[in-house]
């Protein structure tokens, strides 16, 4: 499948679709502490989308771009993903599960909104967490930036894999290679698939027009990771904490532009 290239109107679409899926993560800020189930976040970002006149596009989605093989088991039902301390991504929100001082959670929000896509995902400390912990977050959010400064016109995907896996193996982490971003539309996902880990120079070429989502998932430990039974939920295999910051980028002529803020 070739890569659709978006008009300067259309990035303005894309761009009022992240900026709800920020608005909803600056929502959560204040919500995510001790003693909430993520039943509730949950239920709080599906309301903010649905009463913002989008709709959730999780909910009820079969099949995420994943370089291992295989169908997942059902539709994916709620409308955030929860990734708590281990889960790497896709974890299911409950009732039972309970954040506690010290957690980090990975949520990831995407959304549907007047036909185009926002996609982005946000790390976040619950209460007051260790220092080892607070270096994963730093690092993974360092990886992200690294990666957006190699999107411009003429540099490489494999740049962009490169400028995170660099990094992070050269602090001491693990990068996730199954589980990568991919380009959005009206679509949530298209072409490219976006590897986060690369060689400089080598992949495709990229142009003026190309809006992919980039979202690294950091290991504290191993980059080895294991299937929950669920079939969704993905944790690390040495049990060790993971995190994912996520934004959906456009290539400009004027280099990359992050869609997904305030």
């Amino acid at each position: 499948m070739a890569v659709t290239l978006k008009s300067p109107s259309q990035i303005a679409r894309l761009r009022e679709s992240g900026r709800l899926v920020a608005q909803a993560f600056e929502l959560l800020r204040s919500h995510i502490v001790p003693g909430v189930t993520t039943a509730e976040l949950d239920r709080l970002v599906e309301e903010y989308i649905r009463s913002h006149g989008a709709r959730p596009l999780y909910k009820g989605y079969n099949g995420l771009p994943t370089r291992k093989k295989g169908p997942y088991r059902a539709a994916f039902p709620a409308t955030i993903c929860v990734a708590v301390n281990e889960v790497i991504c896709h974890g299911i929100p409950s009732r039972r599960q309970i954040l506690r001082e010290g957690d980090i959670i990975g949520i990831d929000i995407g959304l549907l909104y007047n036909n185009w896509v926002g996609d982005a995902c946000v790390t976040y400390p619950v209460g007051r967490i260790d220092a080892a912990s607070q270096r994963l977050l730093d690092v993974t959010q360092e990886c992200l930036a690294r990666a957006i400064d190699q999107c411009w016109p003429g540099k490489h995907l494999g740049d962009v894999g490169a400028a995170i896996q660099t990094h992070a193996e050269n602090t001491g982490f693990g990068v996730v290679k199954e589980y990568v971003g991919h380009g959005v539309g009206h679509s949530l996902h298209e072409e490219p698939n976006v590897m986060h880990f690369g060689t400089p120079g080598t992949d495709l070429k990229l142009k003026s027009g190309m809006v992919f989502t980039i979202e690294p998932m950091i290991n504290a430990g191993t980059a080895v990771t294991e299937q929950l039974p669920d079939g969704w939920a993905v944790r690390t295999a040495d049990g060790k904490r993971s995190a994912q910051f996520e934004h959906t980028v456009a290539v400009t002529d004027n280099g990359p532009e992050i869609l997904t803020l305030l």
